[in-house]
């Protein structure tokens, strides 16, 4: 897998914000990514020396459209700790 195939979207929400100020960022991956592909993949797209990364499977909610139930879709997310005085300037202000 590319890197860019692995890293699919940021997650931007209040609680990923804060995050950041503690050198964390929020990422979706692939949910067949491991944890040494999401660092590699990380430090070669935004050029940082990533620290640690912690991973979690979140399923999906289960949402109702009148009488038919739905299912929104299972992803994996990843917590990405970068080195001391690391920073994606992306997610910058």
């Amino acid at each position: 897998m590319e890197a860019r195939d692995i890293i699919i979207r940021p997650v931007v929400t209040e609680r990923s914000s804060n995050l950041i100020a503690e050198g964390k960022y929020v990422f979706v991956v692939d949910k067949r990514a491991n944890k040494i592909e999401i660092a590699k993949a990380v430090a070669e797209i935004f050029k940082v020396k990533v620290d640690k990364v912690n991973t979690m499977n979140i399923q999906g909610k289960k949402k109702r459209m009148g009488r038919f139930v739905g299912k929104r879709p299972d992803y994996k997310k990843a917590v990405v700790k970068l080195a001391p005085g690391e920073a994606i300037e992306f997610f910058k202000a």
